[in-house]
């Protein structure tokens, strides 16, 4: 796979990079998650196994690697593994986020999983744990899922210490969720410094089930944002873990899995699709994605579902 740099920010990546919000910590609320750890739930075993998943896609040639603050230990995980490993700093790119704090105690059946604060102690706090994990190789800050209800981008001391962080060298970008991600990609594109656009990335859901976002980051890759692509798997919806896996997915000569991620990257705004591969197999799966043929993609049919709908299933999946 070959590596590039990532808009502007000259942030190694490869164009399928792997999130670890699943390997992170014992539940995720992707289907199958559960089933896919197969009781591997202490810190110990899923380190172990996050490092092996690690290896493989190393092996395999991603250098693009994506943690935050909520996932459980997962940069404690990436950061330990890149030591092990003596992987040197700008070999690959490494990006987190900050915002939301993990809440869960390390329990599949906590009620409340992740809480989100976007203040500036908040930041402050997150910023000093992510660098002490990560060390050098921390490349990207992102504002972890900024959203209209969030307000984080009307915060001007929290917007004043992200500028810092860029004049400071480190990259900033922002995610977003739910069903109002173009206004907030828009309402960011417009925040500035030095004359050009404060954020220099960013990570949004795109999938062929919610494609309502596509638009306003093709705005942004224009303007030389660097764009990354989450949840290109709809949480598993787009995975043969779905009964209701839509027909034409299942008939086709390539995976599930490889035919969604290889639409994500037949657009050509995008940088870089995650895959939140939990296990190794399900990463070799994805990376069918590269030899899946635009004509392939071409002949998909429109499935889908207003932005609405769609944000509504994923806010009840449940967390395994």
């Amino acid at each position: 796979m070959e590596s590039f740099d990532l808009g502007a920010t000259g942030l190694l990546v490869t164009p399928i990079g792997l999130g670890l919000a699943a390997l992170g910590r014992p539940g995720y609320l992707t289907l199958g998650h559960g089933d896919d750890l197969e009781g591997r739930r202490s810190v110990d075993e899923l380190e172990t196994h996050a490092g092996a998943v690690l290896d493989a896609a190393f092996a395999a040639g991603i250098r693009y690697f994506d943690a935050a603050r909520s996932y459980g230990r997962a940069e404690e995980f990436l950061g330990r593994w890149l030591v092990a490993r003596g992987v040197p700093v700008g070999v690959v790119g490494v990006g987190s986020k900050w915002g939301y704090t993990y809440t869960a105690g390390w329990r599949v059946d906590a009620e409340v999983h992740e809480v989100r604060d976007h203040s500036v102690a908040t930041f402050e706090q997150h910023i000093g744990e992510s660098k002490a994990l990560l060390g050098g190789h921390l490349g990207l800050y992102q504002i972890h899922s900024a959203t209209e209800s969030s307000g984080v981008l009307e915060q001007a001391d929290t917007l004043d210490r992200l500028r810092e962080l860029r004049s400071g060298g480190l990259a900033v970008g922002l995610t977003t969720s739910g069903p109002d991600q173009a206004v907030t990609v828009r309402r960011a594109l417009a925040l500035e410094v030095d004359g050009r656009p404060l954020f220099q990335t960013v990570q949004a859901t795109w999938n062929l089930l919610e494609t309502s976002v596509g638009v306003a980051l093709a705005e942004a890759h224009d303007a030389g944002l660097g764009i990354i692509v989450k949840e290109a798997l709809a949480n598993g919806r787009l995975t043969r873990c779905n009964p209701d896996l839509p027909a034409v997915l299942g008939t086709l000569d390539h995976t599930p899995d490889a035919v969604a991620l290889a639409a994500v990257l037949a657009r050509p705004w995008v940088d870089v699709v995650l895959s939140g591969a939990v296990l190794s197999a399900q990463l070799e799966s994805n990376l069918g994605a590269l030899d899946v043929t635009s004509d392939v993609i071409g002949e998909l049919p429109e499935v889908a579902e207003a932005p609405e709908e769609y944000w509504s299933k994923r806010g009840a999946l449940r967390w395994t």
